[in-house]
């Protein structure tokens, strides 16, 4: 103990010196929103690669549960492509000449390659709304306020404001994007809100995380009055225009009625399982920019979601 406070005696200057020099760089990154914004972004990708690099040396000693994940989602995609009633199925040609009217016909009636996230089927190759892919390279579940991190950034078309979808469902919105990472709030954040909506009969609600379990959310705003049942699917509303409306969210969990409220306690089991989250696809709600674009215009301020 007298070694330290000698230590510390004897290095009082310097160590008085480096604690302003830290004191006054933090204050001047706070109070400068062009100095933030700089330290953020290459906190972000610095950050980023590190994380990088650790998730290919994790990934490597679980590719084994990587493949067992994949083997089991192409089998589902084949069920998809191939369906068990053979008049839902389609023919590889179509029996039709080969003339110009004929071909204008077909080119109007195709539709792009899609993919099916969440129980909605979304193009995976429309140039204005694209389907970007992205590894999740870090995932935080324990804290009150949950992030993810991506290794896509702004070289790929990713911008703050853009929702996340996994195969199961929804998975959170971007916050921060540097060149070649994103920093993704998730849906166990304390202050992300989703409008949902109960796929069965269509009420309405909002999703909120209550901070202890990541595999549950509360769905708020369910009158009293309706008649709900475990294991309705619970989807996005398409209200708050980051996600398509109909992707999925969860299932009904459980719901008590409390006395002193006029709600349904309604507690939804998610479909993501965030503690198994690897890959996800960043996309871009289709009519957000005009929407927005009217809003503005009507000057009508409407509450926004999923906004940490």
């Amino acid at each position: 103990m007298n070694n330290l406070l000698n230590f510390l005696f004897r290095y009082r200057g310097i160590l008085v010196f480096g604690l302003l020099e830290v004191l006054s760089l933090y204050l001047y990154v706070r109070n400068s929103s062009y100095q933030k914004a700089a330290f953020f972004n290459s906190a972000n990708a610095y950050t980023g690669e590190v994380l990088a690099a650790r998730t290919r040396v994790y990934d490597y000693f679980r590719l084994f549960e990587v493949n067992q994940s994949l083997v089991a989602e192409n089998a589902r995609l084949r069920q998809q492509l191939y369906r068990p009633d053979v008049a839902g199925r389609e023919a590889d040609t179509l029996p039709v000449a080969q003339d110009s009217v004929s071909q204008a016909r077909l080119q109007k009636l195709a539709r792009p390659d899609s993919l099916l996230l969440g129980l909605r089927q979304l193009p995976a190759l429309d140039p204005d709304y694209p389907l970007i892919p992205a590894r999740v390279i870090n995932n935080s579940l324990r804290k009150v306020d949950n992030y993810l991190t991506l290794n896509v950034g702004s070289l790929d078309g990713v911008k703050p404001g853009m929702g996340v979808l996994a195969a199961a469902g929804v998975v959170g919105r971007v916050k921060v994007t540097s060149e070649h990472y994103a920093t993704v709030t998730s849906v166990l954040h304390s202050k992300t809100s989703i409008s949902a909506k109960l796929q069965r009969d269509g009420t309405f609600g909002t999703i909120k995380w209550l901070g202890d379990d990541p595999t549950q959310v509360l769905l708020d705003y369910i009158p009293r009055q309706n008649k709900l049942v475990r294991g309705d699917t619970v989807v996005t509303s398409g209200y708050n225009a980051i996600f398509p409306e109909g992707v999925m969210i969860g299932r009904v969990e459980s719901f008590v009625k409390e006395p002193d409220k006029n709600f349904w306690t309604v507690r939804v089991r998610l479909a993501v399982d965030f503690t198994k989250l690897t890959y996800v696809y960043v996309i871009s709600a289709r009519p957000k920019a005009e929407r927005d674009t009217v809003e503005v215009r009507s000057g009508i301020k409407l509450e926004e979601e999923d906004k940490p």
